[in-house]
């Protein structure tokens, strides 16, 4: 039993230490690969999908601005969370009033 609580303790560094390493980006798509397992920002980071996940056709266009909270495994960045980034809100324009 103590043996089995060594071993779960021994893995709470580790846990510690992966969720310190974790990293923030922000940038624009510029492709997704067509396994959906790569996407390239128009900086030329690579970002991967981890492990069994895909990202789905068509659900990242071109320019699309993303934010994504990734993880360095043997100099790969495998993304652990990925959102769309609220664009800010277009500049309004005075209406013109109708001409009479």
């Amino acid at each position: 039993m103590l043996a089995g609580l060594v071993a779960v303790l021994g893995f709470a560094p580790a846990f510690a230490l992966a969720q310190a390493q974790e990293k923030m980006l922000v940038g624009q798509v510029q492709s997704v690969d067509e396994t959906g397992t790569k996407i390239t920002l128009t900086d030329g980071t690579k970002l991967l999908t981890p492990l069994g996940s895909v990202i789905r056709p068509r659900a990242l266009q071109e320019g699309t601005m993303v934010v994504a909270m990734y993880l360095e495994e043997n100099g790969d960045k495998i993304v652990t969370k990925l959102s769309l980034k609220q664009s800010a809100p277009a500049p309004s324009t005075p209406s013109e009033s109708p001409k009479r």
